[in-house]
This record gives structure tokens, C-alpha cells and sequence, in this order.
């Protein structure tokens, strides 16, 4: 969604931030790390992390709709303190300790989730996480918010990118979320390795009951997708029909379900809004 550039210049810049490690300066943009490196001999397997904490914050900060009271949380310096800490134990993780593929999902979709949270908190009174993208000089979120996890940094692109388009499953589509009306709603609770099966096809269902993400003409024969489903088609299959029926059991009606079975529509994408996921 954005383009990555190479410069051969080096710029050093003292920031102060609101994180209690201090930013600093790389190629691309000003990077800001949270977390903490851990030695190897104190990581543990992804499955032993708690994200109690997580699930605490979110229901406090985060409505049924999966908006967040940002300002709220934003004057709250326990609760601030409270993220920073539960980023931290994220850090305490080793990714390759295990291959729970349901803790890794768990796992990384809180990671990428509350990541998100902390970028818009520090930046935040904003409107969007737009604003917060340089393409060439300056901070951009997606690539230079990093969370220490197993020693090494991850952004939010790597994560989605790297970490959990590459577990196969296209489900956390309908799971992480970058802080924008478009994107599907942040649950107020923490996924969790015993529930996280469950908890994708339930935001998958949500995602596409929302007249925002999808909508059918069954006159015209017509489906309006989000952009999600334009962005990151290849996800769900290799061609329309076969991306059609692995959306098709989330769908809200009969036969919007049976005209994606057969392949008996035509598609259009919705615009995206990024508009702030706020109360």
C-alpha cells in the first residue's frame, strides 16, 4: 500500500517521545522501539506469554464496535504504563521456540494490534494513521514502530507482511487492524491459542455484516467488496471463484453464500476510509 525508498543519506535527529526507549535515527525514517531485548536463556514459547493484560486494556478502551477511546486512554498514564508493560512481555517471546500454530496467531495479531494502539497513542490527538506515513524523509508507522520480540525488531508491515500472511491463514484479514474505519473492528477482548479459531470466523462474520465492507445486489448480481478483498485477493485463492468460496461461509444472507459458491456474481471494491477508529 505504500512504496519503500532506498537513500544514501544518513541524518542523525534527538527526538523525545513518549516511549521509555528513546527513538532513533535510520535510513528510511526516525525509528521508535518498544519492548525490550531479552537474553536467549530468559525467552520463553509464544503459547507461555499472557496477554491478560491485553484483554484488560482493550475492555476497558474498546466499545463493541471495536472503537477506542483514545483520548481516554491517552490521559491515563497507568494504562499507558500498563501497554507499555504488556509490549514488553511480548518481548519476552521466542518466535521459534514452538509450532502452535494457534499460539503464533494469537500471538502475532495481538502483537501487530496493540502495536498499532501504542503508535496511536503517542501521536494521538490525530485523525489518521495516514498522517503518520512518511513516504520519503521522517517517521512512516508501518516501517519504523518496531516491537522487540526474541532479540529482534519487527514492524507492523513485517508482521503482516512476513509473520502472518505466511502462516496461510487469510482470516487475520478480519483481525488486525490498523486504526482505521475500514479495517475490521478490534475486538475488546485478547485473542487468545484456545479461541482464536473461533474468534477469526466470528470477526470474519462481523467484517462482512457490516454494509461498509459488503454489500449484494441480487438484481444486478453484484457484489461491493472492501478493499481488503482487492488488496489482498491472492490470500483467499487463486482465481475469483475459489477467493468467492472462501468468503462465502461468512456471508450474511443465503444467497449472497450461494452466489459466491457459484461464482454467479461480479465484483466491484469499495473505497477504504481511514478515518480514526475512535469513540
Amino acid at each position: 500500500m505504500k512504496e519503500v525508498f532506498s537513500l544514501g543519506l544518513s541524518v542523525v535527529i534527538a527526538i523525545v517521545g513518549s516511549f521509555a526507549i528513546a527513538p532513533h535515527r535510520c535510513i528510511a525514517g526516525t525509528t521508535v522501539t518498544v519492548g525490550s531485548n531479552v537474553a536467549p536463556s530468559q525467552q520463553i514459547p509464544v503459547e507461555q506469554i499472557d496477554h491478560q493484560r491485553w484483554d484488560n486494556l482493550l475492555e476497558q478502551y474498546v466499545d463493541q464496535a471495536g472503537n477506542v477511546n483514545y483520548a481516554k486512554w491517552k490521559q491515563s498514564t497507568d494504562d499507558l504504563q500498563a501497554l507499555d508493560s504488556y509490549l514488553a512481555t511480548l518481548s519476552t517471546a521466542n518466535p521459534n521456540a514452538s509450532k502452535d500454530r494457534a499460539a503464533k496467531l494469537a500471538f502475532w495479531i495481538n502483537a501487530y494490534n496493540s502495536l498499532t494502539v501504542r503508535g496511536i497513542l503517542r501521536e494521538y490527538p490525530t485523525t489518521s494513521i495516514r498522517n503518520h506515513t512518511a513516504k520519503l524523509f521522517g517517521y512512516n508507522i508501518w516501517d519504523d514502530l518496531l516491537l522487540i520480540v526474541g532479540g529482534e525488531p519487527y514492524s507492523l508491515n513485517q508482521i503482516e507482511h512476513e509473520v502472518l500472511r505466511k502462516m496461510g491463514e487469510p482470516r487475520i484479514h478480519f483481525a488486525i487492524v490498523c486504526a482505521s474505519r475500514g479495517c475490521p473492528r478490534l475486538r475488546n477482548e485478547a485473542y487468545t491459542p484456545a479461541d482464536v479459531d473461533a474468534q477469526l470466523s466470528d470477526n470474519a462474520t462481523n467484517f462482512f455484516a457490516n454494509s461498509s465492507n459488503f454489500q449484494y445486489n441480487r438484481a444486478s448480481g453484484t457484489f461491493k467488496l472492501s478493499a481488503i478483498m482487492n488488496w489482498f485477493a491472492d490470500d483467499f485463492g487463486n482465481d475469483r471463484a475459489s477467493q468467492l468460496r472462501s468468503i462465502a461461509p461468512f456471508l450474511p444472507s443465503k444467497d449472497a453464500r450461494d452466489a459466491a459458491m457459484a461464482n454467479a456474481v461480479s465484483v466491484v471494491h469499495l473505497s477504504y476510509n481511514w478515518g480514526l477508529n475512535e469513540q
